[in-house]
């Protein structure tokens, strides 16, 4: 049984798939007043409050109003400290908390062996045997991966699957978050039966119900943004790959695919597929761009649907963003973490040299400097602006077209743009819990 929060590993015969890119996320879900300029102490101290032996590390709500950590009381019990109090309930065990875009916080727990979720301290009432992946969408509900008597699915706000599966991994949340979806062994498969597993075993499930196919294997199941068709990566057979949809898969196949993307105009799908030993994108399983490419991957749709972006290797060990197949003139040996503008015209990334050395890229140009580290990019709603937390030295901070914010902190968390031109940062300086309200003209070269 799986404890990581990540997805599953691929199953032996195909290579992970590298991940997808997201557009960026809009700002957070403030109350009126919350983006006035200026600075706003959240916590005075980080310190363990008294009675506590220790804490974990802290996690700041989206809105940047609170700031929680894990925390271990005098009496072994462990519990959420927020702000300066914590949860009445104690726990036999605490991890994966997280802030809804609403405010709460979540977090997994465990009492007496069972294991459940506790939203501000109020757990729900049904216990499991495992749960793991805790994630939530828009609408605020939340869902996570869930093993029950030894079989495996998903539970939405307490409500489980009402169909279980042997093997469950690759869970997906729809764009609304108000439908899962997960790759499930649909057919019992014992050691070493090969044949069984060539004539399939894998499908994919949605809100618990598996479509009819089966599949060698399955990946990176996807909705689309009406958030009733569902894409995966599926194999054929020892040699082939294509993409299903909805349980039926395209007419060609490949020799290899990576994770699928719909078409927000069109419901078209398009995936990266390798063919004659390059790489391309198909929509629909015709070849759109022409594979050339020595790896391509990450797609992503501008949200008319009319520019398809990508990570590609037009160079053995060299790596671009590609927009409609043309790559920027800009290479480095590692490429990630896409993200479009929101008018999907624009795209920043980031490269490194080979996990270090990092760089922010936007629009193929690399801003100046380099950084130990530097977390996804965030396009402002106007799509003029892009900021980023980077670490230098072992502080942190962030940086708005290319400019430093004027203080650095212990630890930062991702920025956000706001109405204006504001931009939100959430920090630890001098043991303190800050927000910020910046504007664009407090960045400065």
């Amino acid at each position: 049984m799986s404890t990581s929060t990540a997805p599953l590993q691929p199953s032996p015969g195909m290579p992970e798939a590298p991940p997808a890119a997201n557009a960026a996320a809009g700002p957070p879900h403030s109350a009126p007043g919350d983006w006035e300029p200026g600075r706003r102490v959240i916590a005075p101290s980080l310190a363990p409050l008294p009675g506590h032996q220790w804490q974990e590390e802290p996690h700041m709500s989206p809105d940047g109003m609170h700031v929680a950590a894990v925390v271990r009381q005098e009496d072994d019990s462990f519990t959420m400290r927020v702000d300066d109090g914590v949860w009445d309930a104690g726990f036999d065990k605490v991890w994966s908390p997280r802030f809804l875009a609403d405010g709460r916080l979540a977090a997994i727990v465990q009492q007496d062996g069972e294991w459940t979720v506790a939203v501000d301290g109020e757990t729900w009432p049904e216990t499991y045997g495992f749960i793991w992946s805790l994630c939530s969408g828009p609408a605020g509900r939340l869902a996570a991966a869930v093993q029950q008597d030894t079989r495996y699915g998903m539970i939405m706000d307490g409500e489980i699957w009402e169909t279980l599966y042997e093997n469950a991994n690759n869970f997906a949340l729809s764009p609304d978050g108000r439908r899962t979806a997960a790759v499930v062994q649909t057919v019992p498969l014992g050691q070493a039966d090969i044949e069984t597993f060539v004539r399939g075993v894998y499908s994919v499930a949605v809100d618990g119900e598996a479509w009819e196919q089966n599949f060698m294997n399955v990946w990176t199941p996807v909705f689309d943004n009406r958030n009733d068709r569902v894409a995966a990566q599926v194999r054929l057979s020892h040699t082939e790959y294509t993409v299903a949809v909805n349980g039926a898969p395209w007419p060609a196949t490949f020799p290899c695919v990576w994770e699928p993307c719909f078409d927000p105009a069109t419901g078209a799908v398009a995936a990266p597929v390798r063919k004659e030993g390059r790489w391309g994108m198909a929509l629909d399983g015709t070849l759109l761009w022409d594979a050339r490419f020595f790896q391509c991957w990450s797609p992503a749709w501008s949200r008319d649907g009319r520019h398809l972006w990508a990570i590609v290797a037009p160079q053995y060990g060299r790596f671009t963003v590609a927009r409609d197949a043309a790559p920027w003139s800009f290479t480095a040996p590692v490429v990630t973490d896409l993200v479009l503008s929101p008018d999907g015209t624009r795209a920043a990334a980031l490269a490194s040299n080979d996990n270090s050395d990092w760089q922010v890229v936007v629009d193929g140009v690399a801003w100046p400097g380099r950084w130990e580290m530097a977390w996804r990019p965030v396009f402002s709603p106007c799509g003029q602006h892009v900021a980023v937390r980077v670490r230098d030295r072992g502080r942190e901070t962030v940086l708005v077209d290319g400019k430093p914010w004027r203080d650095a902190f212990t630890t930062a968390w991702d920025p956000a743009f706001g109405p204006g031109g504001a931009v939100l940062l959430r920090g630890v300086r001098d043991g303190a819990c800050e927000r910020w309200v910046a504007t664009i003209d407090d960045f400065k070269a």
